[in-house]
């Protein structure tokens, strides 16, 4: 698993081949078919929008989230997810994680903006295990205060695991800009499985 160098404050490590292709296929087939898909709204400067693309938030029981200003009970966990929670725990021990939070792209007109995974619940040093299926999409980084600093761009490609711990969230943002014209994606489906801490 590589490390990505040169982001101070941060801790990152990718492997681009954390599944292969025939695995990656058959998942990101059961993902579309099997997750609570649902498009959300979002209220900015006090008007209502459709958020650009689908959400689907599964897990433990116990495992409520608030984010996008919205309280969220989560789904049971498919096979297709508990099978991807197993494998990351026998990938690296402690990864071990009580929800996911399922984020579909339909294509590029679909996309994050800039945010970090920071809510309260998920405690100041969260460990986000981020698995992506179907088109390479950019995620993009920059720190939020250094502006001497470069933003960073990572190609995630499919069949890819991204992983984010440490101090990450308190100094860097990222988002999934939108890829428009000749040469714009197909459906992603991205992963980021996480844990929702208890009271």
């Amino acid at each position: 698993m590589e490390a990505l160098a040169l982001m101070p404050g941060a801790s990152i490590r990718y492997a681009a081949d954390f599944l292969d292709d025939a695995d990656q296929h058959r998942i990101h087939q059961q993902l579309r078919e099997q997750m609570q898909w649902s498009q959300q709204h979002i209220t900015v400067f006090g008007k209502r929008h459709l958020i650009p693309r689908l959400e689907a938030w599964h897990g433990d029981h116990a495992a409520s989230y608030r984010y996008s200003g919205t309280d969220h009970s989560p789904h049971p966990w498919t096979a297709a997810l508990e099978e991807l929670r197993n494998r990351l725990g026998r990938f690296r021990e402690d990864l071990q994680f009580n929800s996911v939070l399922g984020n579909c792209y339909r294509n590029g007109d679909d996309a994050m903006g800039w945010h970090s995974d920071d809510e309260p619940e998920l405690g100041p040093e969260p460990c986000i295990a981020s698995i992506s299926f179907g088109a390479t999409r950019d995620f993009c980084m920059k720190h939020r205060t250094r502006k001497d600093l470069d933003r960073v761009k990572i190609a995630l490609q499919p069949g890819s695991l991204l992983i984010m711990e440490g101090e990450t969230q308190q100094h860097w943002v990222h988002s999934i800009p939108r890829r428009r014209g000749k040469n714009a994606p197909t459906e992603r489906i991205n992963l980021t499985f996480r844990n929702i801490l208890g009271d």
